[in-house]
């Protein structure tokens, strides 16, 4: 039988996704320093002395900053995505599984997300709140 309080812990835990969404999101901006450096240095805007026999060494590092970066940046960004999202749908109470899944992974970003998908892992693990996930379908 579903209590207040677990509707009450599953919005408390939608909140907090939202919260740490924009903080993914954030933290996942940080290497747009290394993009634009990357940038910069394939444009030509940041001399590189080399010479002739090395042009293409300048070239390497700046595509592999520009690579690497966004891989970093399209990878916080889609965490923070689906943190986001995993918040809505505990909100709603619909789609348990991907709320669990998405829990587990978003454990890898430490300290906030390893405490909140622990919290959301247990607190879902509950017969309680799976039978409010279940009156939803």
């Amino acid at each position: 039988m579903a209590t207040n309080k677990d509707i009450e812990t599953l919005n408390l835990l939608a909140i907090f996704h939202y919260v740490v969404a924009a903080l993914a999101a954030l933290f996942a901006c940080f290497p747009l320093i290394h993009f634009t450096v990357g940038v910069l240095i394939v444009s030509g805007i940041i001399p590189m002395e080399t010479k002739p026999e090395e042009a293409m060494v300048p070239l390497f590092v700046g595509w592999f900053f520009i690579v690497i970066a966004g891989m970093f940046i399209l990878t916080g960004w889609t965490l923070a995505l689906f943190i986001f999202i995993c918040g809505r749908k505990l909100k709603k109470r619909r789609h348990r599984m991907f709320c669990m899944v998405v829990a587990g992974i978003e454990s890898i970003f430490m300290p906030f997300g390893t405490v909140l998908g622990v919290f959301t892992l247990v607190t879902l693990n509950r017969d309680s709140v799976a039978a409010l996930f279940d009156e939803n379908l």
